[in-house]
């Protein structure tokens, strides 16, 4: 479960990547299409408008870009992270049970018995209220999208923007330390997000600790510095929701306590494994009394001997 929620967000940056590549044409040395028009020129507008207000620092712009971002989407982000948190704790309830039925997977022998107790499984998950995407999605990464988009392209094909700098940084080219940046900040942000929950979650978890922040750090490298200030200041962001919703980790967990007491954990409701296909492959294999007989080989020379006969 916790690999299918980690996996959605490199599934996501690389789409993003696609996306960045070759989404603006270029005739004559000048952009156009509709991204560019739509999304890039809009966003050099609004970033030179905000420079003009921060002392012609078109960092500083990127920077206010974040904040406005990072706040629209502070409710959804906020509410998606307490549900993980919830997801996290049933599951932590429940381990007694889960780790019975995975012993029963790795002891199953004939792919019967597995898929009866995948579907065993999946109804303890349902009967149990628990997710099997951990409660979070890649939906807040997905809004960015188009601001990821605008902000590369705005910067890539605006001579003002490309040639800018922001503390000494070269706004318009790759850089490895905003890249080294952004990953740490990923990085601490996902190590927070394994405080507090079972030992057995955190070894799930931690098999995917580097997949985001690898993936980030790898986006910044290639793209332009910009782009890697909107990740830093972005990392930071979620540094601090993930803070805030470990400090309320405790007040969730009662409240999952409280829901159990309310709702015991359902026991996993055995189903019996069916060979009811392969047996009905057997059969169907079976001659049946009509066509099972076998036509002796003269039968058609006897046949047409008797015409002959007759004429």
């Amino acid at each position: 479960m916790k690999k299918v929620k980690r996996l959605g967000v490199p599934f996501s940056l690389t789409a993003m990547l696609t996306l960045l590549a070759g989404c603006v044409r270029v005739k004559n040395g000048k952009p156009y299409g509709m991204i560019y028009d739509y999304l890039a020129k809009p966003m050099q507008s609004f970033m030179e408008f905000i420079a003009q207000h921060t002392g012609g620092s078109y960092g500083w712009a990127i920077v206010v870009i974040v904040i406005i971002v990072r706040l629209i989407l502070l409710p959804l982000m906020m509410s998606q992270m307490k549900k993980s948190t919830l997801m996290q704790e049933r599951m932590a309830m429940v381990q007694p049970q889960l780790r019975a039925l995975q012993e029963r997977q790795k002891k199953a022998k004939t792919p019967e018995e597995q898929a009866a107790l995948g579907q065993e499984m999946m109804a303890f998950y349902k009967d149990n209220n628990i997710s099997m995407t951990g409660g979070i999605g890649c939906l807040p990464l997905l809004i960015q999208l188009p601001v990821f988009t605008a902000l590369y392209n705005a910067i890539r094909y605006s001579p003002e923007l490309s040639s800018a700098t922001f503390m000494g940084i070269p706004l318009g080219k790759p850089s490895f330390l905003l890249a080294a940046l952004s990953f740490v900040a990923y990085l601490i942000q996902a190590w927070l997000s394994t405080l507090g929950v079972s030992k057995e979650q955190k070894k799930q978890m931690q098999a995917m600790l580097f997949v985001s922040p690898v993936m980030i750090g790898a986006i910044c490298l290639s793209s332009s510095a910009g782009l890697g200030v909107y990740f830093f200041i972005g990392g930071l962001f979620a540094i601090l929701q993930t803070v805030l919703v470990n400090a309320y980790r405790p007040r969730l967990r009662k409240q999952i306590k409280q829901e159990m007491a309310n709702k015991p954990v359902k026991a996993p409701k055995p189903i019996q494994a069916t060979e009811a296909p392969a047996a009905a492959i057997k059969q169907l294999k079976k001659p049946t009394p009509a066509t099972g007989k076998k036509k002796p080989r003269n039968a058609g020379k006897q046949r047409n001997a008797g015409k002959q006969h007759r004429k």
